[in-house]
């Protein structure tokens, strides 16, 4: 899927292979477990297999039925994971003689809820980065420093999208009735595709503008963006290369509440990393940007879309980045931190300015 970069580095040429020793990610949970309780928490790395995988592989040695098997969110089949997932307590002698060759029981704690959607602050990432000479690792490294400082677009990566990257298509023919698919999950997955598709469009529509408020000078954006020259001063004045609008609707960072952007002071918290813009997630119940902001947002709203409507934040702020080269077997090697719902993909996109698949 075509979208813009905000960096505007040429394309960076290095090799990634999404496998168990070159791509390792690790659920950070949202609370401390209690120690007590009726479910069994269970920390488990596996590698080669989906979560929906391994935790049918624990529901036949276990008994547990798959729907009574919590977990905070879906881990890539290509990597090693490490991720918690819940059951009730009593199924725990079942597990004592677990064996399997790609999954391993790592910690067990107990706590009183079980484990669902969402349940999880974000993933922290080890990449290895193969075939870096030097020219791309200091490239890498310059690209890293930015993203590090300014942060980067929160994209929803080419997962979402299915293996021919054609799943929003299907989804917007179920909106339309054109398609029908019966299995009710599978339906929900395609037609969130196509609200993921929107959202892609309309960032990187957002992307857009700021290039072209960062390339042209005052005059020319009064014609360009039809804005008045007022407007048009305020928004190059913004330091941060994504510049708020008027009616954004942003989010505090990491957590907390949506409120209205209504003058653009609220550039300086989005600078510190407090405040991020939200992009919107077309549907039913859907909370809608206002003034300039709304302009741009209004062409990828769809009115027929039967999901619930939401906020995602547009932008992240990867966190406790760490990166290394290493000159004699031309391996560049990143740590990292996202927040739950984004894509290491998207980052490795940014730096490398073409598809990682």
């Amino acid at each position: 899927m075509n979208r813009l970069y905000y960096l505007n580095h040429s394309p960076i040429d290095f090799y990634f292979s999404q496998n168990a020793r070159d791509f390792v990610v690790t659920e950070i949970p949202l609370y401390e477990f209690s120690g007590e309780g009726e479910h069994l928490i269970l920390k488990v790395r596996k590698k080669g297999l989906t979560t929906w995988q391994m935790i049918q592989a624990i529901s036949e040695q276990s008994g547990v039925k798959v729907r009574d098997i919590g977990y905070a969110g879906l881990k890539d089949k290509e990597a090693m994971t490490i991720q918690y997932i819940s059951i009730n307590k009593k199924f725990e002698d079942k597990l004592e003689n677990f064996s399997h060759e790609s999954i391993k029981i790592l910690e067990r704690f107990y706590h009183k809820n079980k484990i669902k959607i969402g349940h999880l602050k974000g993933n922290k990432f080890f990449i290895r980065l193969k075939k870096v000479n030097p020219v791309s690792a200091k490239q890498i490294g310059e690209a890293i420093k930015n993203i590090s400082k300014f942060g980067m677009p929160n994209y929803f990566g080419f997962q979402r999208f299915g293996r021919d990257g054609n799943n929003y298509e299907v989804g917007k023919e179920i909106i339309e009735g054109k398609k029908n698919i019966r299995n009710r999950k599978e339906r929900e997955f395609l037609i969130n595709s196509y609200q993921s598709h929107l959202f892609n469009l309309w960032l990187s529509k957002r992307v857009e503008v700021n290039k072209l408020i960062s390339s042209f000078n005052e005059k020319e954006l009064v014609d360009i963006l039809n804005l008045s020259k007022e407007e048009v001063k305020l928004l190059k004045s913004q330091i941060h290369p994504f510049k708020l609008l008027r009616g954004d609707l942003a989010n505090h960072y990491p957590y907390g509440r949506v409120f209205e952007v209504e003058n653009y002071e609220e550039q300086n918290r989005f600078l510190d990393k407090e405040i991020v813009p939200t992009g919107l997630l077309s549907g039913k119940k859907q909370l809608l940007s206002e003034d300039l902001a709304y302009g741009y947002e209004k062409e990828f709203v769809d009115e027929n879309i039967t999901a619930n409507g939401a906020r995602r934040f547009a932008w992240i702020f990867p966190s406790d980045i760490e990166n290394s080269y290493k000159e004699s077997e031309f391996w560049y090697e990143l740590h990292f931190f996202l927040p739950k719902g984004s894509y290491a993909t998207v980052l490795l996109e940014e730096i490398a300015h073409k598809e990682i698949r």
